[in-house]
């Protein structure tokens, strides 16, 4: 299986990217609210089970050409990455602050550059080096070894990292070769099924409040997932890589407005460290897509 050409417009690939981001860390917020009322299960159950009740909807007419893959191992194989990189992650979310959970889900930006580089065949320029180094030294700064932020429940985001890495890359293998709604359709088959296995288990009565949040919890990461798999076909992943470090930004303003979690003056100067990567690497590969006879860097 080839991989899938890099589109000639990036800005639009990390457009797309920059709002899958958004989404995702009104689901986080979602999710951590909800945490001390349901637990990690059901909101997953509504992670999924809202994905895959959303895609049934709009590809109903067209269900049978959606559900038929030419890659339906490498399907199954991304979906249950996608799903223990979620449970990890909302269960740190119910642990620790959501600053903290997604600093250290903030490595995986790293581990999907190195990825492509190994697997892919993709560029790994020193211009890229640098910027993918910067954003994490923003991240060590955030973290930082010592505090609270590396008791037992940290390791949950790292081991999110990896799993949520592993499907990018995955993601990007596939490519263009695939609908998007063909991904959309396995990942939330397969969350789903999974999640209505275990939800009996762990139910609990649901009000007013959590019902909502089980709404928005499907609602923001069908979007957030839809938005993602096209930014992924359209651009290298080492490209995008540094702009989910936007999603540290967006969480400490969630935690602030929802959780009166405030950050401090270390957290802010982390923050400010990957946001310039982020925009370096913007203006650096949008100049290279408009001048394709110079070297990738």
């Amino acid at each position: 299986m080839k991989t899938p050409h890099t589109a000639a417009n990036p800005a639009r690939a990390i457009l797309l990217a920059v709002l899958a981001i958004a989404c995702f860390g009104g689901m986080d917020a979602s999710v951590k609210a909800i945490s001390p009322l349901t637990g990690t299960v059901p909101a997953l159950w509504a992670r999924y089970g809202g994905q895959m009740l959303v895609v049934l909807i709009l590809v109903a007419p067209r269900l049978r050409s959606v559900a038929r893959s030419q890659y339906p191992k490498l399907q199954i194989a991304r979906s249950l990455l996608l799903m223990t990189a979620t449970g990890f992650f909302f269960t740190a979310l119910g642990k620790i602050g959501l600053a903290e959970a997604t600093a250290g889900m903030s490595l995986n930006p790293v581990l999907i550059t190195l990825g492509g580089a190994l697997f892919l065949g993709e560029a790994l320029g020193p211009r890229r080096i640098f910027a993918i180094v910067a954003a994490l030294i923003g991240a060590l700064i955030i973290i930082r070894p010592g505090t609270d932020v590396f008791a037992p429940a940290a390791l949950l985001p790292l081991g999110s990292a990896v799993c949520f890495a592993s499907y990018t890359l995955l993601t990007r293998r596939l490519g263009s070769d695939e609908d998007v709604w063909t991904s959309l359709f396995y990942t939330g088959l397969v969350g789903s099924v999974v999640m209505t296995c275990m939800v009996p288990f762990h139910w609990t009565p649901l009000t007013a409040k959590s019902a909502t949040l089980m709404v928005m919890i499907g609602g923001f990461g069908t979007a957030g997932q839809l938005m993602l798999i096209r930014a992924l076909s359209q651009a290298e992943a080492g490209l995008l890589a540094p702009f989910n470090y936007t999603g540290l930004v967006l969480a400490m303003l969630w935690g602030v407005v929802f959780f009166n979690e405030f950050p401090d003056l270390w957290t802010l100067v982390g923050a400010l460290v990957i946001v310039g990567a982020g925009l370096y690497v913007w203006h650096r590969e949008t100049r290279l897509a408009r001048a394709p006879a110079l070297p990738h860097v």
